[in-house]
């Protein structure tokens, strides 16, 4: 793309004066962005859409994309040019580091919808994004005595340059109660320095009719006021709070929101074309990210029916249109609405859910093995199974469990729609942009093919001994710049030369921030009573928001953020332990912390973790892995060898034998100083006045099924491995496991998960 740096000036000049009245002296950061970003819209958007043929629509609760800017540049490869360009009046794109992310997902499996379309953007494949534009976001996170505080998330308010409101598109969502009109804005996504550019569509909720004159004039603005809140709370929030059934039913309005708008768009727009709808599979496929856009499949036979298909005819079209990605083995997780609730909301729609039902009965299929609609619950992930082309697991380990465990029968019954496509995630943001100075040591040994290709990454391998100098250089400015930000940002100076021990991801449970938790007491009682002589000097990092209403959650980071406030003002550990719970740990965050990390906490108990997506972040980055046998810390030990990897605890095989038996209270007695560790939650070491970390004990000890996710049973295998890799850190043997991580992470970039589904799942070139 040629680059005028004269055009490009005067442009943002323009805009700058027509929209906020200001000029490049005197505007604000706000002010810049946005006209920075326009500019480089004007450049960079095609004069039409792209050509005729099959697209994908992926379908999404979650979108978490990240700061715009960079990456935009980056792709459009005018990131160098545009820096160049505010250099010349005086300025710098690292002003725009304090622009927020848009916090529309909560952790991985919004942050792989991101990076995949990203990669089918630069690889040429033809998807397109379909999501919600959510006013706040998740929620943005500080920390209150130690306790999450939530609070709104007004991305809005840094403005959208990025994206473009397509007014004419909206359409209108009927429920029972109420019409929601739905108006689209669209995301460009650009390929890598190819042309390329797909489409994220967000859709925002609104009123079908914002203004009754009559009813303010008679003094009733009340009742419209009202009715207009209940229309666009719709979109306020990224997963409402659903412990009440309030906030169950406006997760299910979200949904249908979501799915309908997009497929009465799609069809519109293939009705346009002349496209018989009969024939839909030859044009569109659509990719179910989870079970939270699965209302798509009786959405979609609702429409066709009306197009004036009968029910068969419409089930065979969904059936060759939709495909299933399942993120999780936990039940709990596995969402399931209650029928009449349902019906009273969405009647019509729930009456197609009772015609797959009887369609699986008149199938032959044993409706005691299977079942959409059960003791009036309807079952979502059963309901995608049944209907969908394609079923996969996003890791090897993970579609094992699925086809042997939790959907044995719907395997046995339909064996040919069960694959495997393992998580990847993009190498230009979590590489090239996040890691410049490795990118461009790596480009100094290999060239650049790899940016695309990554599988390239082996030919460095020659090159592991020549570059350990380099790496070492580069990893400590990654940790004396994340230093610097965590000082600005939480208040707390980290030592460069600290060992960077880093546990960064969404906080539940099966995750065992907790078992980290625990080690750090273990360490720093070892420590104070003289028993651990020689320990080197660590800061331990965790980043991570807890959903509003998970109070085991909650109650862990309570607990983490009281084992810092003990460490970090203990001036005897001073110079061997930190302790830091980073607040709002969001996309930007993670691209300082991942290139930063000595250590990668990947600690979930065998077989809950589906796939992960840091893990790869952090191996891409030239980090090992401290973690069990899990998602794909399995494929990454085979990638890298287990050898490089530090791997501790019970395997997937291994973890229902122990639960038979299993006995929390013994491991506490045969080991004094984690009872003493585990006993502070009760003992007055740390305030308590809510009773949560009384409640996170029982969790472990006296509840039934205490300790569910054996974080007591690996703890002591946890600690020897621990303790290995911090005796390693730093020798030449060591450095060399980073690098094998680094050169053998090809496997991971979303670019080869993409390329899978559009071969494997979506039949498009």
């Amino acid at each position: 793309m040629k680059f005028d740096k004269k055009k490009f000036t005067e442009e943002t000049e323009r805009i700058l004066r027509a929209e906020f009245g200001s000029d490049l002296r005197s505007a604000d950061t706000r002010e810049l962005y946005n006209a920075v970003s326009k500019a480089v819209m004007r450049i960079a958007l095609p004069a039409a859409p792209s050509g005729e043929g099959k697209r994908g629509a992926y379908f999404s609760a979650e979108f978490l994309m990240g700061r715009a800017i960079f990456s935009n540049l980056l792709n459009l490869g005018l990131l160098e040019d545009v820096q160049s360009a505010l250099k010349s009046v005086g300025e710098s794109l690292n002003r725009f580091e304090e622009v927020e992310d848009a916090a529309l997902g909560n952790g991985g499996l919004g942050r792989l919808a991101a990076c995949y379309l990203e990669s089918a953007a630069t690889m040429d494949i033809p998807l397109d994004g379909y999501g919600i534009r959510y006013r706040y976001g998740l929620f943005k996170q500080t920390f209150v005595d130690g306790y999450q505080h939530e609070e709104g998330d007004d991305w809005t308010r840094w403005g959208d340059p990025w994206s473009i409101p397509v007014e004419r598109d909206a359409v209108i969502v009927e429920f029972a109660d109420r019409k929601v009109k739905a108006v689209p804005c669209d995301m460009p996504i650009f390929g890598y320095r190819n042309g390329v550019v797909n489409n994220l569509r967000l859709w925002s909720s609104e009123p079908v009719k914002p203004f009754d004159f009559n009813t303010f004039n008679e003094m009733k603005g009340e009742r419209i006021a009202q009715e207009n809140y209940d229309v666009t709370k719709i979109c306020d929030v990224l997963y409402p709070n659903d412990n009440t059934m309030v906030g169950k039913m406006l997760r299910l309005r979200q949904q249908y929101f979501l799915v309908s708008a997009s497929l009465q768009d799609i069809l519109r727009k293939e009705k346009a074309k002349e496209h018989d709808l009969r024939e839909l599979y030859r044009y569109r496929c659509f990719q179910l990210n989870d079970t939270h856009p699965v209302l798509a499949i009786p959405e979609l036979l609702r429409l066709l029916e009306r197009e004036g298909l009968c029910f068969e005819e419409a089930f065979e079209v969904a059936s060759k249109c939709f495909n299933f990605t399942n993120h999780t083995i936990m039940a709990e997780a596995l969402e399931k609405w209650d029928a009449l609730a349902l019906s009273d909301i969405l009647p019509d729609v729930y009456k197609e859910i009772v015609r797959c039902q009887q369609k699986l009965e008149s199938d032959g299929l044993d409706r005691g093995q299977f079942y959409i609609i059960r003791d009036n619950v309807v079952h979502m992930a059963n309901l995608a199974i049944f209907v969908s082309k394609k079923v996969n697991g996003v890791a090897e380990i993970h579609t094992e469990i699925l086809k042997k465990d939790t959907f044995a029968n719907w395997y046995g019954a339909f064996p040919e729609k069960f694959v495997n496509v393992t998580n990847g995630v993009t190498p230009r943001r979590w590489l090239l942009l996040n890691n410049p100075k490795m990118a461009k040591l790596i480009d100094s040994r290999i060239g650049t093919e790899w940016h695309t290709d990554l599988g390239q990454l082996e030919a460095l391998r020659p090159h592991i001994d020549g570059m350990r100098a380099s790496f070492r250089k580069i990893k400590r400015e990654n940790k004396e710049r994340l230093a610097a930000y965590i000082k600005a940002h939480e208040g707390i100076e980290l030592p460069p030369d600290f060992i960077f021990d880093v546990q960064v991801k969404r906080l539940h449970e099966y995750k065992r921030q907790l078992l980290n938790a625990l080690s750090i007491l273990y360490f720093y009682f070892g420590i104070k009573e003289g028993e651990i002589n020689s320990f080197p000097p660590t800061a331990f990092l965790f980043g991570a928001k807890a959903a509003p209403g998970y109070y085991n959650a909650k109650a862990i980071i309570k607990f983490i953020n009281e084992i810092a406030r003990l460490v970090n003002s203990d001036e005897e550990v001073a110079d061997r332990m930190k302790v830091v719970f980073v607040q709002n740990y969001n996309v930007s965050y993670a691209e300082k912390i991942v290139c930063a990390a000595d250590i990668s906490e990947q600690i979930s108990m065998a077989g809950m973790e589906a796939s992960g997506t840091s893990n790869m972040k952090f191996m891409l980055n030239g980090t090992v892995t401290l973690g069990t046998l899990d998602g794909a810390n399995v494929e990454i030990c085979r990638e890298a060898g287990e050898e490089n990897e530090y791997i501790f605890g019970a395997t997937v095989e291994e973890v229902a034998a122990i639960k038979r038996f299993y006995c929390p209270r013994e491991i506490l007695e045969g080991d004094p100083r984690l009872k003493r560790a585990v006993r502070t939650l009760i003992d007055g070491t740390f305030p308590d006045e809510k009773g949560m970390l009384r409640k996170l004990y029982e969790s472990l000890i006296t509840d039934y099924d205490a300790d569910r996710y054996l974080v007591l049973y690996d703890f002591a295998d946890y600690i020897r491995v621990k303790q290995q890799l911090l005796h390693d850190y730093g020798t030449k043997e060591f450095e060399r496991k980073c690098l094998v991580n680094l050169v053998s992470a090809g496997k991971f970039s979303a670019d080869r998960s993409v390329k899978e589904y559009a071969q494997k799942i979506w039949d498009l070139q």
